[in-house]
């Protein structure tokens, strides 16, 4: 009886902070849901072609950038470009505090799993933040949307595996990708071993060198896991 009242108890505190505060759309205002299904309907998608690996657009086959210098990661995907309405949802989530929109932004990334190996993937493991960056936000935006994709595929979440051992300024503040690279140099590094066995996803909100997502991989290989692939909400075209 009482593993029944709890799920009532929160469904009841939601529907009351939902009237007090009513969900409004990120991006157009509205009221109802924090991505309403008319924004919904025009978020850019990152569709094909595009190269395999790094998912930048004109390619099917691996482009001329991923050749010359391959990723530490396998393959990156992410089903949106990063402009209109993708990036409404991600600056929102990112500096507005609206951590709610995760759950929808997740979603769009557990479809990507459903139609793209790697296979037998075994965990997440989100971009961690600098410490005085995530006391400052409240939340690191990666965590939050590997709770939320985790709670939609299944997959485990392992947080505190890859920690940040040094600041750094923003990545959007770095002028080209070469400064994006030595911006985030040495940035990670693998904390303890996880008994996990089988290739690891980095969850992150943004793509757009692929400097980051490279520096995290590059650490979890480092630290002895072999198949790094990234997932990320956007991608910077």
């Amino acid at each position: 009886m009482r593993l029944a009242v709890a799920p009532l108890l929160s469904s009841a505190w939601s529907h009351g902070l939902d009237l007090l505060f009513p969900p409004r759309c990120v991006s157009c205002g509205s009221f109802g849901a924090f991505l309403c299904v008319a924004c919904l309907k025009k978020m850019p998608r990152a569709q094909p072609p595009r190269c395999p690996v790094c998912w930048m657009p004109g390619s099917v086959d691996t482009c001329g950038r991923c050749r010359g210098r391959p990723f530490a990661f396998e393959a990156a995907r992410c089903p949106f470009v990063y402009a209109g309405v993708a990036r409404d949802a991600v600056l929102a989530l990112k500096y507005r505090g609206v951590s709610a929109v995760a759950s929808v932004m997740a979603q769009a990334m557990a479809d990507c799993l459903t139609n793209w190996p790697p296979k037998e993937v075994v965990a997440l493991v989100p971009v961690p933040m600098a410490g005085p960056r995530r006391r400052s936000r409240g939340y690191n935006q990666s965590e939050t949307l590997a709770r939320e994709l985790s709670r939609l595929s299944g997959l485990p979440v392992l947080n505190g595996l890859l920690v940040r051992q040094k600041a750094a300024p923003p990545q959007a503040r770095a002028a080209d990708e070469a400064a994006r690279r030595a911006n985030v140099a040495g940035a990670f590094a693998v904390r303890r071993r996880e008994d996990v066995n089988g290739p690891l996803i980095l969850v992150d909100d943004v793509m757009t060198s692929g400097a980051t997502l490279d520096a995290c991989a590059l650490a979890l290989r480092e630290g002895g896991h072999s198949s790094v692939y990234a997932l990320t909400f956007a991608r910077e075209d």
